[in-house]
């Protein structure tokens, strides 16, 4: 019998060893507190790892999706100041030399060119310096807000980080309520399961206004951040007794929505990228030639 007490608190203390290491996920911690109140650990445990590999297939196809993009950006910028730190003051020496005189868009670019061949390197070292500066301050809980805040009134893009954000609380909330954890508890778990301070908070003041009494749907909308459709579904989810298939509902639609938005959008920034390259180089060659052909048509002359 002191054996199996002996075991039995062992077990009871799972769920609290996993805590106070502070390396496992806050959504891992009460899944396992779920199968230990249930007595079916094992179930809620494979249930999570169901949860894992549905939120990893969705973020590994985002970062797919952003490889070609991020990549073209950079080999363009490259592309970029390859042409207007080497090849323009280059140019501008031979006139220099030739004495020639220069249109207005040639001075213009020689202008930039010359002085941002000059400034190259502590321009960059400002950049990375800017970068490091701002990845230390994004850290901070204030940062982290700044930037969520800036981010989610950026068009298109924050209404797509928004709908991503929607669909991890649901997936959370949704797996945490099947495992049989209490609505609060496992609002606060899911809370602290985002990337985003913003939607923390807010997920803080619907979880005390669920606590006064109201609706967890009526709750989320009273924050006015939440989507109305997911606010219907979930409304439908709590008045029908089914409100965590109805968020595995939500979750789903807005996994979805956001891939197919992702992909359109990744779709019309390439063009976008390769026509502001064209424009540019255009730009540079057409301000470069210039003076040859005008010395050109004085030879001929």
């Amino acid at each position: 019998r002191s054996a199996c007490g002996f075991l039995l608190r062992a077990v009871a203390l799972l769920s609290d060893a996993f805590a106070k290491q502070g390396v496992f996920p806050p959504i891992y911690v009460t899944s396992v507190l779920a199968g230990e109140r249930s007595g079916a650990l094992a179930e809620v445990i494979e249930r999570f790892v169901t949860y894992q590999k549905l939120a990893l297939s969705v973020r590994k196809k985002l970062l797919v999706s952003l490889m070609y993009p991020a990549l073209l950006i950079v080999l363009v910028t490259c592309l970029i100041v390859f042409l207007v730190t080497y090849v323009v003051p280059n140019f501008a020496e031979l006139y220099k030399s030739m004495q020639a005189q220069l249109p207005m868009p040639t001075l213009i670019l020689i202008a930039i060119g010359t002085t941002a061949r000059g400034y190259v390197l502590l321009g960059f070292g400002v950049l990375v310096a800017a970068a490091i500066a701002l990845r230390a301050w994004g850290k901070t809980p204030k940062g982290k807000e700044a930037f969520d805040r800036a981010l989610l009134k950026v068009p298109i893009l924050g209404e797509v980080w928004l709908k991503y954000q929607v669909a991890q609380f649901s997936r959370v909330l949704s797996t945490l309520l099947i495992g049989g954890i209490p609505l609060m508890q496992a609002l606060d778990t899911s809370a602290d399961s985002l990337g985003t301070q913003v939607l923390k908070k807010v997920l803080q003041q619907a979880t005390k206004l669920v606590r006064e009494g109201q609706s967890l749907s009526g709750a989320l909308r009273i924050t006015g951040v939440f989507p109305s459709l997911s606010l219907d579904m979930i409304e439908v989810g709590e008045s029908t007794g089914a409100l965590p298939a109805m968020l595995g509902s939500v979750a789903e639609f807005y996994e979805d929505d956001v891939a197919t938005r992702v992909t359109a959008a990744l779709s019309l920034i390439e063009p976008i990228i390769m026509i502001i390259m064209g424009i540019f180089v255009a730009f540079v060659l057409i301000s470069l030639y210039l003076p040859i052909f005008s010395l050109a048509d004085s030879i001929r002359s």
